[in-house]
Parts: structure tokens; sequence; C-alpha cells
């Protein structure tokens, strides 16, 4: 049976190299970061295991699946040291409300730091410095439709700000999971994320005053004005993802993960991961390597690794993950995050 997995893999990979690039024409591209270690060092190959409060970042439908079979309430907390000094947090909680009805809040902010403000006249500087930052704050639910089809929905807020100027719009995630009683337990599932408006900056550096009619000299000189901003689309993904469980023993399971991820300013890609799992009664160990952007050569960085620990004390879960993501040229980012299931 193997060689469905196989047969997913080789089409997955075989990615559409032809075609016009519109790389860099959406707005808000954090919302294509990878959030949270688990995701990230998997190669991003995660839409079909996510669960607990993360998967509010990747599945919506995840929230409602059980992790480890009982915890459907958590916390959880990442910091990601990107590139360039960029630091991207997230954080996310999930609450059972129902039986089997689980609402989640999630939030993510990118802080760029701070810059100096230049100019044709002073490029070294000003002596003036500005921020910029992004903002998304997400509500969800999921629930179960059957024992084994979990379905969640995502409405959110993004904002961007640079200086004085910001842009603010919505937008929807929606998102599903199916538990197969085949190959071991074979997981599929797929996702829509950022399914919304257009971005458009405005505020007070496109405010200026003009002469509508500098010919006559008669005319007012100070006419306020508003330059009009473009806008710009929110980077739409969808997601297909595939988990396959090729060992699955009381104490080990070996888990091979692929997932399609199409997005409106990009290409067709594959990401691929394998997560290998030692579980006790109390305690869990994870050792997790990805592959990204298969098949795309002009990329800086396509292998990822990490690892996770939890411990249960009390009925209640504590869990560390850490990834590595290396960078050709723009050296190492490493991303930590600390959970909390319950």
């Amino acid at each position: 049976m193997h060689h469905w997995f196989v047969f997913i893999l080789v089409a997955l990979v075989a990615v559409p190299a032809a075609g016009q690039s519109r790389v860099g024409t959406t707005a808000a591209p954090f919302l294509t970061l990878a959030t949270g270690a688990r995701g990230a060092s998997l190669g991003n190959a995660y839409t079909s295991i996510a669960t607990g409060p993360d998967a509010l970042f990747w599945n919506p439908g995840g929230i409602a699946r059980p992790y480890r079979d009982s915890h459907r309430g958590g916390l959880f907390f990442s910091n990601n040291q990107w590139v360039a000094g960029i630091d991207y947090n997230a954080a996310a909680l999930t609450l059972p409300v129902t039986n089997t009805g689980v609402v989640g809040l999630s939030l993510a902010f990118v802080d760029y730091g701070d810059m100096d403000v230049r100019t044709v006249s002073q490029p070294e500087g000003t002596g003036e410095t500005f921020t910029a930052n992004d903002l998304s704050i997400g509500v969800s639910y999921a629930m179960p439709l059957t024992d084994a089809f979990y379905f969640g929905g995502t409405t959110k807020l993004i904002r961007q700000s640079i200086r004085d100027m910001t842009a603010t719009t919505g937008a929807v995630d929606i998102g599903f999971v199916l538990v197969t009683k085949y190959m071991n337990g074979m997981t599929v599932a797929a996702s829509i994320m950022n399914f919304g408006g257009k971005m458009q900056m405005d505020g007070i550096n496109s405010e200026l005053t003009v002469d509508v009619d500098a010919q006559n000299s008669g005319s007012n000189e100070s006419i306020p004005a508003r330059i009009k901003m473009d806008s710009w689309d929110l980077p739409l993904s969808f997601k297909f993802g595939v988990a396959l469980p090729v060992v699955s023993t009381s104490d080990v399971t070996l888990t091979l993960l692929a997932d399609a991820n199409q997005t409106n300013d990009n290409n067709l890609n594959a990401d691929l991961g394998a997560q290998l799992e030692y579980q006790t009664r109390m305690l869990t160990f994870d050792a997790r390597m990805g592959y990204k952007d298969a098949g795309v050569d002009n990329v800086d960085s396509h292998f990822s690794y990490g690892s996770g620990l939890d411990v249960q004390l009390s009925g209640v879960r504590f869990g560390f993950d850490f990834a590595l993501v290396p960078f050709d040229l723009l050296g190492n980012t490493r991303m930590i995050d600390f959970r909390i299931y319950f």
C-alpha cells in the first residue's frame, strides 16, 4: 500500500516551472511565514498533522482534533529570530466550549525594529528613526463533523504599519482534516488561508498641499490633497497535505509528510517532512526534518531541522519545541515554542 504514498510524493514534487512569476505582488507577506517550530522544522509540511493552538496558523480544522487523544485545550507561544534582525512572535489559545466544539484565539506580530530615516540630501540619515510592524488577530471555531472528519474556520484582522502609514483589512481561513483507516491511519487535510480584502496604505504621510492652477498667480497655493495609494491582494494560499505513519508501534511512530502549496503570488511547490516520535505514558520526544520548496531552485533555503519534548504532569502536558532553518546567504534562523495542553 505504501506505493500510493510514493505516488503522491512524486506528483507533488513534479512542480510546473513555466509561467510568469508573481513574487512581490501581494501585501502582508508575513502571513506566509512558518509559525511555530513544529511546522518550520518539517519543511512547512504540517497541514495534515497540525493539532493544538498552533494549528490556527496552518489549518483551523486541526484544533478540533485532541492532542495525544485527550487534550483539546492549550496555550502556545512562539518566538522566531528571523533574518535581518526581524522578530516574529505568535501566541494562540484553544478552549473547548462544548463536548466537541473548540474556540481558538490567535495573535501574530512582526517587529522590523528601528530604522534610520534617510533622504536624498541626507543619505546617511537625518538622526530620526521609524518603525514598521505587522499584526494579525484571529478568532476561530472548529468541530468534528464525524469521528474522523474535522472542520474549522477563522476570521481575522490584518494590519500593517510603517512610520505614520497603516493598512488594515479582514480575511478568513478554512480547513479540514480527514483521518482514514488505511495505511496505519493515513491523514489527508487541506486549508485555504488569507481569503479576504485588499490592503491600501493611508496616513499622514499621504497628505500634502498643492496648487491646482500654478499658472494663475491668484489661485490658492495650499489646497489640501491626499495621495491615493495602490491596493494589494493578500497572499491567498491553498494547501493540501498527506501524512503517512510508515512505522507505528505502541512506543515509536515514524511519519512521512507531504504538502502541496499554491499561493496567488508564486508557483505551485511541494514541501516534504519526516517526524520520528518516541512516546511513553508521561513523556514524548520528537525528532523532525523537512525539505521545503521541492522542485524550486532559486531559493536560499531548503532544509530544516528540529526537535520537541513534552511531559505530562497532573493531567497537564508541558511542551518545548525548537527549529533551525539555515539559509545559504542570510544565516541561520531559530524558532522556540512553549506549549501547555489541558
